[in-house]
Parts: structure tokens; sequence; C-alpha cells
């Protein structure tokens, strides 16, 4: 899969994107440019919240792949977003209790590509990641996830909080990473299970983290205090299959 088909250049293609519904993850936007086109661009984005940069024309001539920017270069998402509806039905067509990863602002493309790939091989019916201050689904994050993609649904959603409320009333329950938690073998993680990551620095949220039901640390030996987000995601993940096997 190559990275052209998802930069979009020029300031009516870019607008055409956003008007025919693709999602934009970011967009660049030339510093100092105000013209007509740029403000409708910039109203959209801030529509659709996709992240905004103001660079120099010097960067965007680097990104750009066809040398007409215009100004402005667009990076469109390599894949469609599920519903998180569809995430819960795949679960009902396997006759199996749902199992999803939940991930609060993770904002590493490789991260997120990395823990898309392991809620494929752990049998996870999809992954939740929120619209605001976190990577969405742009090309590093289809090529790290070495084609799980095409398999495992990701559904976007504005407030994490209030989906972790709405999936609590349909009999799921969450567990979140953290240092301060219990360690994982202690708790009894079967049954319908939401799995909560957070962020690579800060972890997970305070409003988040409010709404789970278990916090679950990983026992660790080593001289460093914490795993990567990717990495912790997994050892939980396969604590949660080894539980339901």
């Amino acid at each position: 899969m190559r990275y052209e088909e998802f930069t979009i250049e020029g300031r009516n293609a870019v607008i055409e994107a956003f008007r025919s519904g693709k999602p934009i993850d970011k967009i660049f936007i030339q510093d100092g440019v105000q013209d007509g086109p740029v403000q409708t661009i910039k109203r959209e984005a801030k529509k659709h919240n996709t992240m905004v940069k103001f660079v120099t024309k010097e960067r965007l001539d680097q990104l750009s792949e066809t040398g007409k920017h215009q100004g402005v270069i667009a990076y469109a998402a390599a894949y469609e977003y599920a519903e998180v509806e569809d995430i819960l039905e795949a679960a009902r067509q396997k006759g199996e209790a749902p199992f999803v990863f939940l991930l609060d602002n993770i904002e590493d493309p490789h991260n997120l590509g990395a823990i898309i790939r392991t809620a494929n091989l752990a049998g996870a019916h999809g992954v939740i990641i929120p619209k605001n201050r976190a990577v969405g689904l742009t090309a590093t994050v289809a090529r790290t996830s070495a084609g799980a993609l095409n398999y495992t649904p990701v559904a976007r959603v504005t407030n994490m909080a209030k989906t972790i409320e709405d999936l609590k009333k349909e009999g799921m329950w969450f567990v979140c990473a953290d240092m301060g938690g219990t360690v994982m073998y202690d708790l009894n993680l079967t049954g319908s299970i939401g799995l909560v990551i957070g962020n690579e620095g800060e972890g997970v949220g305070r409003l988040v983290k409010e709404k789970c039901d278990f916090i679950a640390s990983i026992p660790m030996k080593g001289d460093i205090d914490s795993l990567n987000a990717s990495v912790a995601a997994g050892v939980l993940a396969y604590e949660i299959v080894r539980q339901r096997g």
C-alpha cells in the first residue's frame, strides 16, 4: 500500500475530500495564507475535528508529491471507520462475549498499528479510538498493523468516557492498565470485556479511569518503570485471552 493514495494536495481537492465525507487526519497549511479557499478548509477542519498544522512553504514542498500543493496538503485516513455497533455485531455473529480494545489518546501511529495487530491476533472484535488528540488511521498505522486493519473494525468516538458508560449498559466490564492497580493475574477478566490502554506518556486519563471497573497492573521485574503502550496492550490482552479460554 503506497502513501500517495492518502495525501490530498491543492485547495479544491482538499475541500472536495471534506465534502465527500473522506476521513481526514491532518492538514498542513502554509503559514500566512489567508484567502477564501483556505478559510473554507480551516472551517471544515474545525467542523470535523481535524488537526491543522501551520508550516513553511519549504516544509510543504518537501511533503508534496505533485509539486502543486497550493499551500495545502491533507492526509486522509487509510481506511473507513466502523461504528461501535458494528463491533458488537461482530461479536454477536461469532457467538462470543464482546472483547474490545479502547485506546485513550494514543499519539504514535506505530503504537496504534501494533495495537490493532495485537487486537486482531488476540481475537478482539474491534478497537475504539477517540476523535481528538490522538492519531487516526493513517497510512503508517495501516502499514504497522500488517494487514490487521482489513479484519479488525476501528470505531472513532467523540467521548471515550461516555462510550464506556453506554457499553456498560450492554453488560460490558472495563479494565484499564495502570501501574497502581491490582496485579492482572488476581482479577477476573472473563465475559464481556473492554481493555482500556492509555496514552504513551500520561497513561489513562482521569475521567476514563474513573469509569473502569478494574485497574490492572502488569508485574514488572526490571529496572525501568513502564512498558511501551503497545506491549502493555499485548500482555494484558493475552491474560484476557487465557482467562476467556
